[in-house]
């Protein structure tokens, strides 16, 4: 329990105090650093530690348009960032709140949320990053979707706008409230984004089918296993995807699933160790984490009841080098604890473990997962996108960060919105000419 004598008047006008020193229009700075690296020289840098194999197809994926090459430059960013103005208030960051890292995931009771889903880059830092990086990437979004500027713009200004106001509600709701606060269907209306009614549903309606059954029934193939004389699962390959391991590797994983179960909240320990190991395979991961390792681990429950786990490794956050940060204990931990910090819900199976000597976490493969593409959303629907995701963000930073200091630095001005939304646009095109850059032999 907290035993400081600030209240909360005074917390607030804490906030207001900031205001003075960097007031909302210092947000609409130069999008890039003057001694930031090339986007052919940070993705050079950025492979450092990756499957040599696997870098021609991450090259391959961040070529395809400027945002996809912008969700893999998390650190470029991160380099134009560094130094710029910002409040001074620290929170939990997902390090990577680009439009596409929000989705749609089952709680434990199945309950269908919408939350940030990615947590490899979280690290304490200025929530003015996260939220910057959420605008420019729905600029981004938008004019892959062919949407006017006009649209590509008002989009990331009502994101801003939403993050303001959702802090601002946040920041007036008792604790317990506003602590436990599920963002579900509900919150669309609450972010003022009702176009979204369809599209929300729509994945909804996918993501309750999106289960390990489901990848059993496409990914493998029923044996015997002659061992044990029983039936059971074997992933089928589909290289570059999905590829068979060695012995030795899924002997590996295999005893890195036993250590993880340490890492899980005590309750659920019994629950890990009940599952037995069928097979292991290596699976390539999404744009940013290409080259890094990532296996998929079939387990058996009970009758034929079937598991999937990713066994995924931990790269050090690529925002570190820019926040003087001490190096993590173990990466694995630092996402996984971030993640419980941040989101209103986390898989309940989500811990962390070591193999070979490299860090990695472990959550469920699929945890009735989905998504809405941003790039593919209609101008009014992005708008409603940027009003939802802002809203995300925002409750998302208040569980580390208090409320009524951001409420007081906001109070009731609106220029940030203008002004992040100038950035935002301004560093869309920065990456259009990265994009151009590196795509050039």
């Amino acid at each position: 329990m907290g035993t400081g004598t600030v209240t909360l008047s005074e917390l607030y006008e804490q906030g207001k105090r900031l205001r003075e020193k960097v007031p909302a229009t210092a947000h609409d700075h130069e999008a890039a650093a003057k001694n930031r690296p090339s986007a052919k020289q940070y993705f050079e840098a950025s492979n450092k530690g990756r499957l040599p194999e696997l870098i021609d197809l991450r090259r391959e994926r961040m070529l395809a348009s400027p945002f996809t090459f912008f969700r893999g430059a998390a650190g470029l960013m991160g380099a134009d960032l560094a130094g710029t103005p910002d409040s001074g208030l620290t929170a939990q960051l997902c390090g990577d709140a680009h439009a596409a890292n929000f989705g749609l995931y089952g709680t434990p009771e199945g309950k269908i949320v919408m939350d940030i889903n990615d947590f490899d880059e979280t690290v304490p830092g200025p929530w003015e990053w996260d939220l910057k990086r959420l605008a420019a990437s729905l600029v981004l979004a938008g004019r892959e979707g062919g949407i006017g500027e006009s649209g590509c713009r008002a989009a990331a200004e009502d994101a801003v706008k939403s993050y303001r106001r959702t802090i601002r509600a946040l920041a007036e709701l008792p604790f317990l409230r506003s602590w436990n606060a599920l963002p579900d269907s509900s919150v669309l209306s609450k972010a003022r984004a009702d176009e979204l009614i369809d599209d929300f549903a729509d994945a909804a309606e996918k993501a309750r089918k999106n289960d390990s059954a489901k990848v059993v029934a496409k990914w493998t193939e029923r044996v015997d296993d002659r061992e044990t004389g029983l039936a059971r699962h074997r992933f089928v390959e589909d290289p570059p995807v999905l590829t068979h391991v060695d012995d030795e590797t899924a002997d590996a994983v295999a005893a890195g699933l036993v250590s993880y179960v340490d890492t899980l909240r005590e309750s659920r320990r019994t629950l890990a160790e009940r599952y037995r190991i069928a097979d292991v395979a290596f699976r390539v991961v999404g744009t940013g984490s290409v080259g890094l390792r990532s296996y998929v681990a079939l387990l058996h429950g009970n009758d034929d009841e079937d598991l999937v786990l990713q066994v995924k490794q931990a790269a050090k956050p690529a925002l570190a080098p820019y926040l003087d940060l001490p190096p993590a204990d173990h990466e694995g931990q630092r996402i996984v604890d971030g993640a419980r910090l941040v989101q209103a819900e986390t898989d309940i199976l989500l811990g962390w473990t070591t193999i070979d000597g490299v860090p990695y976490i472990v959550r469920q493969f699929r945890n009735l997962k989905g998504d809405i593409d941003p790039a593919e959303l209609e101008k009014d629907h992005l708008d409603d996108y940027g009003r939802l995701a802002g809203a995300l963000l925002a409750r998302a930073h208040t569980r580390s960060l208090h409320p009524k200091l951001l409420a007081g630095y906001f109070a009731e001005d609106s220029e940030l919105d203008e002004a992040m939304g100038a950035y935002a646009v301004r560093y869309a095109d920065r990456t259009e000419a990265d994009h151009a850059a590196f795509s050039r032999p």
